[in-house]
């Protein structure tokens, strides 16, 4: 049963992030053409990123207590919902408004499917386990990509989100069939999700891991929205060329996280979270200086391996508080939360920077918030630990 409940987890989360990729490439051009400009498409992602975040903690909450399969097939529902209505967009704000609604859907579909993987890791896995959730999940947004900017090249925009539609109706088909209802968690272990989420921030551990999930992911915007506007100036370029940049990085990342994701149960990590983010930093700061298509995928391909660390570091210390002090359910929430609190933030911050100061400095700026922050958390984490250890002592 439980290798059932991870297989089918796997693949739906593969075909309905397969559905979310093919759109990456092409969603900063539609709002293009409907007028939009750097602070714009930062708002689009904010907007998708606010409505999820706001949710997250909620379903993660709920799904403890009712069972995590319906959160799932209502999320894959308004997914296909989406992929049909993204063409019929007329305005800037239509788009902003769909992305609130995909938001929503978002909210229901991967941090449930972390729940659910966070559950089934034995004591110790946490990092392998986390690491072939986000495997599956990175590789099918990876591939995504390529598929919607071959298409797009071939048929326009519009076909592009209809392919959406139709891969989260066979993800949606592929839970209502295969997964299995989950038991409600224990109500010890519920206690409310403004309660947990205000002992998370009061337990200095919990408070360092949200902040580095937030940190680590101020990046998404400037380096996925925004490669289409560095990249179309150049010669020959095509969206096929923009669809392989963003699918190499996040592709590397999805093969990598398993191999990783062992690595994070064996060696301290701490020292693995700083290896990442100093790299991630990095590479991020050099992006803007990319003038050829084959130097661009270089870099990219070093920002996902370098992201390739962090993952399931992180995903292993959100799975040991869930496990330990929260539920998996309330903690996945939460820690998903932080991670759309830092694409809003990001988002709204990359494109002000854009527009004020140019594309080069909001990727600079970023690249410096991530290294600061993380810096920052990686002190909590260990201050964390040391009150724990001093904790267990004198029990």
């Amino acid at each position: 049963m439980k290798t059932q409940i991870l297989a089918t987890l796997f693949a739906a989360v593969f075909i309905a992030m397969l559905g979310i990729g093919v759109i990456i490439p092409v969603l900063p051009q539609l709002a293009v053409q409907l007028g939009a400009g750097g602070f714009a498409l930062g708002v689009i992602t904010a907007a998708f990123s606010l409505s999820r975040g706001l949710l997250q903690p909620v379903v993660g909450d709920r799904s403890d207590r009712h069972g995590r399969k319906r959160f799932i097939v209502v999320g894959l529902i308004i997914y296909g919902m989406v992929g049909l209505l993204v063409p019929l967009a007329q305005s800037v704000v239509h788009l902003v408004y769909i992305r609130i609604l995909q938001g929503m859907g978002a909210a229901m579909i991967v941090p449930v499917a972390m729940a659910y993987t966070s559950a089934l890791a034995p004591v110790g896995q946490e990092g392998k386990y986390m690491g072939m959730m986000n495997a599956s999940l990175f590789c099918g947004i990876g591939f995504g990509p390529v598929i919607g900017g071959v298409i797009a090249d071939r048929m326009g925009l519009g076909p592009v989100f209809y392919v959406m539609a139709i891969l989260s109706l066979g993800a949606l088909l592929l839970v209502l069939v295969l997964l299995p209802p989950s038991q409600a968690a224990a109500k010890t272990r519920t206690t409310g999700i403004i309660r947990n989420m205000g002992h998370m921030l009061q337990r200095r551990r919990s408070f360092g891991i949200l902040l580095a999930r937030f940190a680590s992911v101020l990046m998404i915007v400037p380096a996925m929205a925004f490669l289409p506007m560095i990249m179309a100036p150049w010669p020959d370029n095509t969206s096929t060329h923009m669809g392989i940049v963003m699918a190499c990085r996040t592709l590397v990342n999805g093969v990598l996280q398993i191999p990783f994701g062992r690595l994070a149960d064996r060696v301290d990590k701490k020292i693995l979270l700083l290896i990442g983010t100093v790299c991630t930093s990095m590479a991020l700061y050099l992006i803007p200086s990319m003038e050829s298509f084959e130097t661009m995928l270089l870099a990219y391909l070093f920002l996902g391996c370098s992201e390739a660390v962090l993952w399931p570091v992180l995903g292993a210390y959100a799975s040991e508080e869930g496990r330990n002090h929260f539920g998996h359910g309330p903690m996945m929430g939460v820690f998903n939360l932080a991670m759309s609190a830092g694409v809003f933030v990001g988002a709204l911050f990359a494109g002000a920077s854009s527009d004020h100061w140019g594309l080069s400095m909001a990727f600079h700026l970023i690249a410096a918030a991530n290294l600061t922050l993380t810096l920052l958390a990686l002190a909590c984490i260990r201050w964390g630990e040391q009150q724990d250890l001093a904790g267990k002592v004198q029990i």
